[in-house]
């Protein structure tokens, strides 16, 4: 039976599938709704994170909505994905990551692919940036570059204090990781919390506090396919006059835009200026002419492509400078890079599929009568196991439709929406600054004698958002490298299945070294974009690849229709281009 279902798993460098018979997949009805809170919820929990957070508001606060159509595009192309995945590790218990290292030429050469792909997960962005919202509960403000504190008559840095706490908020991401039995059912009450609060807090202020017309631009805004950042002036019919609808930004003036000033200091003596001098004696650097005063240039709008050429405007000229975080943006919205792979190996743990015959990875810690199978079980095909396969790609489904995909959107839109509803539209800001304005903000806009609390609540709800995503980054790099080396090396499959719980261990604390390291390195502006411009390329080549294996290693009878092979086609492309894009941007080339 075994020649007759897999007589060519892939690369013969490989081993050959085991054979098992496939359970009937749950029930789903009213009751049993339970059903669906399975990798879906674990994902979803770890979506909202740094995109929805960090990148979200920032663009939100100088474009307002109408950029947000980027993440619906890699929202709703990571869907896909996600199920495509899943159908292979229903199919044989292995998570797809193993799946690749099946195909030709070997794993040799996917080891190399996959080590240049998967570099941008080891920086630890989420970490590093949840510091600041731990930092700014603690001192009761938002740390600064120059800002000071005392403790017991020692004097501390705002800055020494944040590269502490960015050690200890990765230190602290990776415990859930070995503790707990099943390190997927540590994770999975962590998300719960974290969907529970940080979901709650932000629908109850998006309710309360903001207006029809906020709700308004940032739906809208994530079905503007199109739209692009422009600079533009708002006298649109050159009048010379504010006329209805050319008030973009809210402001009540007529706005021309306000020109950039080249830096003209040489911070560190290369010879090429890199900073601002404060030109009007305010204390702040000046990067433009301020004509009006207002402390915000005026100039940024949008336009949208496929109108302007039907009026015949031709092709609007894009703003490139915010292409970095726009790229990002639709880069770690939803999961990205290859995080995405982590729901396959979850759907494996959760005991989905053939995963209930392979086991799980157990934690170092309470995981002792865990195991995990070297090699993926396979089902002989019929009638009946094809319908049954069909049952459980419907749980999936539902899985990803009903729990990751909202949770993604309302991911991306409550946070958006708070910075539309509690900043002026134009705002720049960058990393963590949008955040934190948005915190004061709200402190401001609600009633004064809850706005201590809600500054606090959006503070905290931040470090929630970054630091348990954090440990889903870290879990799902070591679980795609630990289940590649589980089944393909020879050394490896001589080992107790119960031993996978101290190799899991040991690459943990290799990852915890470079982390460490990293955060000593580089500031998190830098990590957050080194790692989304690496995530954009890797879930591009990931799309194609998993197509590849699905319509290469599974039977025909369980092969993607070519609806979803043409979307995972141009899914990949869609974050290839991005990717190149940002690349270009990166070099000075755009």
């Amino acid at each position: 039976m075994s020649e007759q279902l897999a007589p060519h798993p892939g690369s013969s460098q490989m081993p050959r599938w085991n054979v098992g018979a496939l359970p009937s997949p749950p029930r789903f009805t009213a009751r049993s709704w339970a059903l669906l809170l399975g990798p879906g919820l674990v994902m979803g929990g770890a979506a909202i994170g740094g995109g929805e957070w960090l990148l979200g508001p920032v663009v939100a606060a100088r474009y307002g909505g109408a950029l947000l159509w980027l993440a619906t595009l890699s929202i709703l192309g990571q869907v896909v994905y996600n199920l495509e995945i899943s159908r292979y590790t229903l199919y044989t218990g292995e998570p797809i990551f193993v799946g690749k290292f099946r195909m030709l030429p070997g794993p040799k050469f996917w080891l190399w692919a996959y080590v240049l792909l998967d570099f941008g997960s080891l920086f630890p962005y989420l970490a590093a940036n949840a510091a600041t919202p731990l930092a700014a509960v603690m001192l009761g403000r938002i740390p600064s570059a120059t800002g000071t504190f005392t403790i017991v008559g020692q004097t501390w840095t705002d800055l020494g204090l944040l590269q502490l706490l960015r050690y200890v908020c990765f230190l602290l991401a990776i415990v859930p990781l070995v503790f707990g039995g099943k390190i997927y059912n540590s994770l999975k009450a962590v998300m719960s919390f974290k969907i529970v609060v940080v979901l709650g807090f932000l629908m109850i202020l998006a309710i309360f506090e903001s207006t029809a017309a906020t709700w308004k631009e940032i739906g809208t805004g994530l079905f503007k396919f199109g739209t692009v950042p422009i600079e533009r002036s708002e006298d649109l019919n050159s009048n010379g006059r504010l006329d209805p609808g050319e008030d973009w930004d809210g402001d009540g003036r007529l706005d021309q835009i306000e020109p950039l000033l080249p830096p003209t200091i040489d911070s560190n003596n290369d010879g090429r200026p890199d900073r601002w001098a404060d030109q009007d004696g305010d204390g702040i650097p000046d990067r433009f002419v301020d004509v009006d005063g207002d402390g915000i240039r005026d100039g940024d709008n949008v336009d949208n492509v496929f109108l302007a050429v039907i009026e015949g405007r031709g092709l609007p000229t894009i703003e490139w400078s915010m292409i970095g975080f726009l790229a990002a943006l639709a880069a770690i919205a939803g999961s990205g890079g290859l995080t995405n792979t982590t729901i396959s190996a979850y759907t494996r743990d959760q005991g989905w599929g053939m995963g209930h015959l392979v086991g799980a990875v157990p934690s170092v810690v309470g995981g002792r009568q865990l195991k995990l199978s070297h090699v993926g079980t396979v089902f002989e095909i019929t009638p009946e196991t094809a319908a049954r396969f069909r049952g459980w790609y419907r749980h999936v489904l539902r899985d990803q439709l009903g729990v990751w995909m909202p949770a993604c959107f309302l991911g991306v839109a409550l946070p958006s929406m708070l910075s539309v509803q509690f900043l002026r539209r134009g705002t720049e800001a960058t990393d963590w600054s949008a955040a934190a304005m948005t915190a004061d903000a709200v402190s401001s806009a609600v009633d004064p004698s809850v706005g201590p609390l809600c500054w606090f609540l959006t503070l905290f709800c931040g470090f929630l958002v970054l630091a348990p995503s954090a440990a889903t980054t870290a879990d799902g790099f070591l679980r795609r490298w630990v289940d590649v080396f589980w089944t393909g090396s020879a050394r490896l499959r001589k080992l107790d299945p119960h031993k996978i719980r101290h190799v899991y261990f040991a690459v943990l604390c290799g990852y915890a070294v470079f982390g460490v390291c990293s955060l000593a390195l580089a500031p998190p502006a830098k990590l957050i974009l080194w790692a989304t411009t690496i995530y954009n390329y890797a879930l591009g080549v990931s799309c194609w690849h998993t197509l590849a294996v699905n319509v290469t290693l599974l039977p025909s009878e369980l092969r993607p229709g070519w609806g979803t092979r043409v979307t995972l086609v141009c899914t990949g492309l869609f974050f290839t281009v991005l990717a190149v894009i940002t690349t270009l941007d990166n070099l000075g080339l755009l």
